[in-house]
């Protein structure tokens, strides 16, 4: 249902024409697995700036490059967040541990430090760029407050179409 309700996001602030798309954090995010297949399916543009210690399995990826070379999606990675970011109309982050984590979320906040969403990261994006996230967030952990909360930030549109979304997906079972 996210990636759903973020597509939708995506084509309501920009219409169907090129979009460049930043993830920045966990590359094994759960939120960022779901995003990369519809980006795959869509033949959309993803970069995604993550540590090389924290990436989908090999597997996965193996599937999303094939499904990407039929569509002509474009997925990359990088170590640098300036390089994935630049000139990027979205960019999308999650929290860093997520639930269950506990035991390992020292080791992936001291892995993720340089990977936090800022007012000069998004310095380097598109002048018209969008911040996502799928909410809940940890302010000034992931994201500066300054970001989610200001005029580039769309996370309370997301939720709302992710309402909308699961909403026509539940319709379905009816």
């Amino acid at each position: 249902l996210q990636a759903l309700a973020d597509i939708m996001t995506i084509r309501e602030k920009f219409g169907k024409g090129y979009v460049k798309i930043a993830f920045v954090g966990d590359g094994g995010d759960n939120v960022l697995l779901s995003l990369m297949s519809a980006v795959a399916k869509l033949g959309l543009e993803l970069h995604v700036a993550s540590p090389k210690e924290l990436r989908p399995r090999e597997d996965y990826y193996k599937l999303i490059e094939e499904i990407s070379e039929i569509t002509g999606a474009i997925i990359e990675f990088h170590e640098d967040p300036y390089e994935a970011v630049r000139g990027a109309h979205v960019v999308y982050t999650d929290v860093w541990v997520s639930m269950g984590q506990e035991e390992i979320a020292e080791r992936k906040k001291k892995l993720l430090g340089n990977y936090k969403v800022t007012s000069d990261l998004m310095k380097y994006t598109a002048r018209d760029s969008i911040f996502m996230h799928c909410l809940p967030a940890n302010r000034g952990e992931e994201v500066d407050q300054d970001v989610i909360d200001g005029p580039r930030s769309v996370v309370w549109d997301q939720a709302e179409n992710r309402l909308y979304t699961a909403m026509s997906v539940f319709s379905l079972f009816i």
